[in-house]
């Protein structure tokens, strides 16, 4: 039975523990956050970490207390024994107690003392009876069984004690037997197995994440695929959809996908349809127009003074008129064919010189190092009316254009084309590619002719060629439109 903590045996011989001071080690896991797709591996890697840690544990607890239970009690077996070939050799009045020590059956690291008429008997001169525990002493010396795992130096020992009723007629006082048991290579047993089980829970783990990453793969695969999609249909491939043959669970979701797709093809094909249908409609009674307007302006001598303002302000609207048809019916060409471009390869240097003189602007050109040779594969038609638009919003709303700078960036090339205007809001820079948007500028008292579509058509232009274009401020005041296109070795045909 156990008093106070200390193991005493009254009537069997098997010795009793007593408290030990031996820890074990702990072990905890490490937890990350990740993305969408890593955090479902993120939990798979930790499902099969928890799963392999309790079992891990499981296993070794199971196992550590099975081969220390075997180990102790093997070891406490060979104390009584040894004790009692000593109880039948310590009756012997002539015994020799240093030579009876050294007979004993003791293993490999392993040192015994004998307590006998008030003397300690040790195996080995190094050992000394303060290496023992007081309450073991205390207890087996009191006549009980008892025995004890201590630590010295960091090695775990385990210490037993038994005592020996001599009876003979130079011993009638009660001696006892101690053996101290070096637990060195069942330590290293159980930190072998620990290792090994430790090693199997990251093996599991590493298994977990695997398996984890292949099923959030399979699991977002529809997600991809949607995400495709809808990146081809904003494109303009609106032929695009959903196949829901391998996904049977998202059939509705892909009907329901595809119907809306339906929908909006069919609407932006009404739309387009529509404008275009108005645009030739109005082409009709706006060449009549014109006409009529040139018959008048032919004969603007014979006209008193009202009437010649009059036709001049039929004039600038009828011009203004044209020009918004005109530009209405290539922004319909945009939505009604939106690939439809033919591109030739060109080099940067003759186009910017083609261009210039097609649009008749007299403008300053200047090209940074290299890159008037750079080729670029680029709709020159397209590309010429880009810069007309630029040059036509810079002659209108900023005095004209002060520098058309060419640079290059290695993957692209960008046209900068500067002027010494007011400046652009930075809160209007991103309108003012909307359709009919002309900014504050733009409404201006007298600078009301414009249409809203001339930036819109230079955005719709430059994304078709692959690129992009924004406005910012020039050093010294002013704006500077910048149109940065792929090079030639970027440009997917």
């Amino acid at each position: 039975m156990r008093v106070d903590g200390v193991a005493t045996a009254q009537a069997s011989p098997e010795p009793t523990a007593l408290p030990t001071n031996v820890p074990d080690p702990a072990h905890g896991p490490q937890k990350r956050r990740l993305g969408l797709r890593a955090r479902v591996t993120t939990a798979f890697a930790l499902g099969a970490l928890a799963l392999s840690s309790v079992l891990a544990g499981i296993g070794y607890v199971a196992v550590r207390t099975s081969i220390v239970n075997q180990q102790l009690a093997s070891m406490r077996h060979q104390a009584l024994a040894n004790a009692v070939l000593l109880r039948g050799e310590l009756r012997v009045p002539t015994a020799y107690i240093p030579a009876l020590i050294t007979t004993l059956d003791s293993g490999p690291n392993t040192d015994s003392l004998i307590y006998s008429t008030k003397h300690w008997y040790p195996s080995s001169a190094t050992l000394s009876p303060r290496q023992l525990p007081q309450a073991l002493k205390v207890h087996v010396l009191a006549g009980s069984p008892a025995w004890q795992v201590i630590g010295s130096s960091g090695i775990a020992q385990l210490v037993v004690g038994v005592p020996i009723h001599a009876q003979s007629a130079s011993r009638s006082e009660n001696a006892a037997y101690f053996e101290i048991f070096d637990l060195s290579d069942l330590t290293r047993t159980l930190h072998t197995l620990l290792a090994a089980l430790t090693l199997a829970a990251l093996i599991t783990t590493v298994a977990g994440a695997v398996l984890g990453r292949w099923a959030a793969g399979r699991a977002l695969r529809p997600l991809r695929e949607t995400t495709q999609a809808a990146l081809a249909i904003a494109g303009g491939r609106l032929d695009t959809r959903l196949e829901s043959a391998y996904f049977a669970d998202l059939a509705p979701f892909a009907s329901a996908f595809n119907q809306m797709v339906d929908q909006l093809q069919e609407r932006i094909e009404r739309e387009a349809r529509f404008t275009s249908d108005v645009n030739h409609e109005l082409r009709s009674p706006l060449t009549t127009l014109a006409n009529s307007l040139s018959v008048l302006e032919a004969r603007r001598d014979e006209l008193p003074p009202r009437a010649l303002q009059a036709l001049d302000l039929l004039g600038a609207e009828v011009r203004r008129f044209r020009r918004l048809v005109d530009e209405l019916l290539e922004i319909s060409r945009f939505d009604a064919t939106p690939g439809d471009i033919s591109r030739d390869e060109v080099t940067v240097g003759s186009l910017v010189e083609h261009t210039v003189q097609a649009t008749g602007a007299d403008v300053p050109v200047r090209f940074a190092p290299g890159v008037a040779s750079q080729h670029i594969l680029v709709d020159k038609r397209r590309f010429e009316r880009i810069f007309a638009n630029l040059f036509e919003n810079a002659q209108r709303y900023a005095g004209g254009v002060t520098l058309l700078a060419i640079e290059d960036h290695g993957d692209s090339v960008r046209f900068l084309v500067e002027d010494a205007g007011p400046g652009i809001a930075p809160e209007e820079r991103d309108r003012i590619f909307e359709r009919f948007s002309r900014g504050s500028t733009g409404r201006r008292r007298g600078l009301g002719d414009g249409t809203g579509l001339g930036l819109a058509i230079v955005a719709q232009h430059v994304n078709q060629h692959g690129g992009r274009v924004w406005v910012e401020d020039r050093l010294g005041g002013g704006s500077r439109f910048v149109v940065e296109l792929p090079a030639w070795s970027e440009v997917v045909t």
